[in-house]
Order: C-alpha cells, then sequence, then structure tokens
C-alpha cells in the first residue's frame, strides 16, 4: 500500500506541476502579447532637445508621428513610416529635402496627384492670374497652399524667397526654395505663372 500511495502523490504532484506550468505559459503569452499592443497604441511624442516631430500620411505602411533627429531627411521619415505604399506616386517628394518640426508630411498616390495637377488651384484667389495659375510673385499664403503638394511650410518657404531675392522672372528659379527639387517643380510649372 506504501507503493500505491507514493505513486499517487507523485502523479498529483506532476499534476500540479503541469497546471502551474500551463497558467504560467498563458501569463507569459499574455505578457507578450500585451506588449505587442502597446507598441501600437499612439502615445504622446516627447522631444528631446533638437529632435523634430513630423507627422507622415498618405500613401505610406504606417501612417502616424514620428519622432526623428535633426537634421532628418524626408526620406528618413518615410523610413520610420514603413516606406511608401505600392500606390504612392513616384517622385512626388524630393527625398533628400530636410524636415522641419511639426511638418506634416503628405505622400499622395498616383490618382490623388492626377487628380490635384487636374483641378490646380482656387480661381479668385489673391495672387491668381489668368487661367487661374497662381502668381508667384503676387500670391499670399493661402493661395500658394492651394498648390497640390504645397503647405504652409513650403508656401512660406516661397514668399521668403521672393521677398530675399525679389521677384521671380522665371517659374525654374522655383528650384531655388528649399523643398521644391525637380519632380515638384514639374508638377507646379504648369500651375503657376509670374
Amino acid at each position: 500500500m506504501a507503493g500505491t500511495d507514493a505513486r499517487w502523490r507523485l502523479g498529483a504532484g506532476a499534476a500540479v506541476l503541469l497546471v502551474l506550468g500551463a497558467v504560467a505559459g498563458g501569463v507569459a503569452q499574455r505578457m507578450v502579447v500585451d506588449a505587442q499592443q502597446a507598441a501600437v497604441l499612439p502615445s504622446p511624442v516627447a522631444t528631446a532637445a533638437g529632435d523634430l516631430v513630423v507627422d507622415v500620411q498618405g500613401a505610406v505602411a504606417e501612417p502616424g508621428v514620428y519622432r526623428l533627429p535633426h537634421g532628418a531627411r524626408v526620406l528618413d521619415a518615410l523610413a520610420r513610416a514603413g516606406g511608401t505604399a505600392e500606390n504612392a506616386a513616384p517622385g512626388a517628394l524630393n527625398l533628400a529635402r530636410a524636415l522641419v518640426d511639426g511638418e506634416q508630411l503628405i505622400v499622395l498616390t498616383v490618382d490623388e496627384q492626377a487628380a490635384a495637377a487636374v483641378a490646380g488651384p482656387a480661381s479668385g484667389s489673391v495672387g491668381t492670374g489668368p487661367g487661374g495659375l497662381v502668381s508667384l510673385n503676387r500670391a499670399d499664403q493661402a493661395t500658394l497652399e492651394t498648390l497640390p503638394r504645397v503647405g504652409p511650410t513650403l508656401a512660406l518657404a516661397i514668399i521668403a524667397h521672393r521677398d530675399e531675392h525679389g521677384p521671380f522672372t522665371d517659374i525654374a528659379q522655383l528650384d531655388d526654395v528649399s523643398g521644391i527639387g525637380p519632380a515638384l517643380l514639374s508638377s507646379l510649372t504648369p500651375l503657376v505663372t509670374l
């Protein structure tokens, strides 16, 4: 009888160990799932001195707000957002342009870029010329922002260039404005006038 009692205790002990192991495994698995979910939830973006906070939206794998080091480029922001989507407009952004703190970077799809180019700026705005073209020399910030892919930062850069260097004498001079590269210049050329 002593042998049966010892076997029963050994079997009961083994069963208790199996139950405890299963519970511990379940707790560990839940901790991993909770940690993964916490990584996905948005949280306030704390910035260190010199860091940039950039909102990346549109045709990217993971739209969101990202903290990047000072001196980061558009290419760095897109990489943090998981890269561009398959339908992103090629060459729609100047990948080498330096980012500005608080900037919103919107990656257009091919269809959105085509629609924006066809729509053009609103007619009757301050600084519009014949055919609803935006005048580089007379347009205010709001009118410049009606151009595709021109937000507040770029509109202010155009105005600052105009103020510093005088009126534009050639549309190609837009290429001298920080943030405007060859791709953006080619898409803006049919939409602007002097």
